[in-house]
């Protein structure tokens, strides 16, 4: 039985996708960008600071990198803590021994709760951006809209007065949203968030509470992604990560200033056989011709010179 007409029409079907949240455009039809001094990568090193709570309650799933075995998971809370007490220390070294401006990542949860490494990471002058409540406290299709606003809010005031900056990233736990995360966004004065990894660029991203701007921060390079989820090696990481600075290197020199976004976590890298990668990579990309700022940094010369 042949199908109905009516089954292939679509009243939203339109040219690139069938949404209005953004423009549809091509990367290579956009206008050249060129960094401060004429660099030709930007450098976005961003990590996440995270929370994972032992109780896990994994609504409405449960996170990659939270608790996998029975309560009490100590195993895997420890490793997570360590990261935060040992592994951002190695990081924060490596940064400095290489001249890499770092963005931080953090749940408002872990802010409360670790003092010493917030007046650590805010004393360095480094932007914070938000990265929700805690890593069990997830932004979901068909969450409630009055408890999902109160969690925004409370987690980017709170984090607001703790670090005394002016926050206007954001990262949602797990990259996860529900179909007012943005606007929720919006309305509580973020101006750029990381959870959409669709292209190589930002992009204006459209609310009903006004614009945002979606940031790049590319899953494909994320440590954990690597080395948890695909199970490639130290090395292959390394690899990977030289790659892609070569290839958006060479990409810039005829299309315009390309970003290069790692994403790594101080429970991942900052263990004592793993830290050796990331200060081999740091290395090679700040060899380059390489402009290294925060996340709201790059947006701004960005902003600066395209309003698409």
């Amino acid at each position: 039985m042949a199908l109905d007409k009516s089954y292939l029409e679509y009243s939203h079907r339109s040219h690139g996708m069938d949404h209005d949240r953004y423009d549809w455009s091509m990367l290579t039809d956009r206008p050249k960008i060129t960094w401060p001094d004429g660099k030709k990568l930007a450098l976005w090193v961003n990590v996440p600071l995270q929370f994972f709570p032992l109780d896990q309650k994994g609504e409405p799933f449960k996170i990659q990198g939270g608790m996998t075995m029975p309560y009490p998971d100590l195993r895997h809370f420890s490793l997570r803590d360590y990261g935060n007490r040992v592994g951002i220390f190695r990081f924060l070294k490596a940064f400095d021994k290489y001249g890499v401006t770092p963005t931080f990542a953090m749940n408002t949860q872990l802010a409360k709760r670790n003092p010493y490494l917030l007046n650590t990471i805010t004393e360095r002058g480094n932007e914070v951006m938000c990265h929700g409540m805690h890593m069990d406290a997830l932004h979901y299709g068909g969450q409630d809209k009055q408890l999902e606003t109160q969690l925004v809010q409370d987690s980017v005031n709170q984090l607001r007065e703790l670090t005394e900056q002016n926050i206007t990233g954001w990262l949602s736990p797990g990259r996860n949203e529900s179909e007012n995360t943005p606007e929720l966004l919006a309305a509580n004065g973020i101006e750029y968030f990381c959870d959409w990894v669709n292209d190589d660029m930002p992009y204006r991203f459209k609310t009903d509470k006004g614009s945002l701007w979606a940031m790049p921060l590319s899953n494909e390079l994320d440590d954990a992604f690597i080395m948890l989820n695909n199970l490639h090696s130290e090395d292959s990481y390394a690899e990977q990560m030289i790659d892609a600075c070569d290839f958006l290197v060479k990409e810039a020199n005829h299309s315009g200033g390309r970003i290069l976004s790692l994403n790594i976590h101080p429970w991942m890298l900052g263990q004592p056989h793993r830290i050796g990668a990331l200060e081999q990579v740091l290395e090679y990309v700040m060899s380059q011709d390489v402009y290294s700022a925060s996340a709201s940094d790059i947006l701004q010369a960005f902003t600066s010179q395209t309003t698409t």
